[in-house]
């Protein structure tokens, strides 16, 4: 049975395509998957289709096995008796009017990854989303803290971490940083795991094995590490 992974933040534009796609092909390429032959399945349940946009102009280099599905609510909804996959990434919409997909989609979760960027304006949006939709669906998550730049500064940053910390939120220890090959990636037909081979590629495709360590560490057990205010990893499990 595969392990289901919901990218899922009720905001537009916080990165959750980038996120689900740079994942999946991370555990892919991770698990010894191939083009021809792949442990992971990528779903897009967004009307908007823009990971299957990117899953195109990728075309057969694309590292794992890919469905557009906010048209098939059947599928959705028996994502877990899926055997071929050992992991399953879903991509999901960016506004409130599509809840219901996200509903469906929650029921099929082993755990929800939830994309926030460092700055004031997605503080709300992401309690919105937490709030109403994830928390109560009883599904195991945490926040993703997602695009810092670190040219800015570690206000932001730390300004993202005193918040989330105040609300008690589990939080991944990784965070991913800005950086333009993840932008431009869509476009130019590319996964994180097809960078150009420099330093910059490394640091920027390092956040994301990071990540993916994280997530396939936890069996959807949450973390057994949370960060302070100050940026401090403290054990908060066995």
């Amino acid at each position: 049975m595969a392990r289901v992974h919901v990218i899922a933040n009720q905001k537009g534009g916080v990165g959750k395509t980038t996120v689900t796609v740079n994942l999946a092909a991370v555990v892919a390429d991770t698990l010894g998957g191939t083009a021809d032959s792949s442990p992971v399945l990528g779903v897009s349940t967004d009307p908007q289709a823009s990971m299957l946009e990117w899953a195109q102009r990728v075309g057969d280099e694309l590292p794992f096995d890919f469905e557009q599905c906010h048209d098939n609510p059947t599928l959705l909804s028996k994502l877990r008796e899926i055997k071929q996959y050992s992991h399953i990434f879903v991509d999901t919409p960016g506004s409130l009017e599509d809840e219901s997909i996200l509903q469906t989609v929650l029921t099929q979760a082993d755990d929800v990854i939830v994309p926030l960027e460092p700055e004031p304006m997605s503080f709300s949006p992401a309690t919105r989303s937490i709030q109403r939709v994830i928390e109560p669906s009883g599904v195991p998550w945490r926040v993703l803290l997602n695009n810092w730049d670190p040219r800015d500064g570690s206000g932001d940053l730390d300004q993202t971490r005193q918040f989330v910390a105040a609300r008690r939120w589990p939080t991944f220890n990784t965070v991913i940083r800005h950086y333009k090959l993840h932008t431009r990636a869509s476009a130019e037909g590319v996964t994180v795991v097809q960078y150009a081979k420099n330093r910059t590629a490394l640091e920027a495709r390092q956040d994301f094995f990071r990540l993916a360590l994280e997530v396939l560490g936890s069996r959807g057990q949450g973390p057994r590490h949370s960060t302070d205010v100050n940026g401090v990893y403290t054990e908060t499990g066995e």
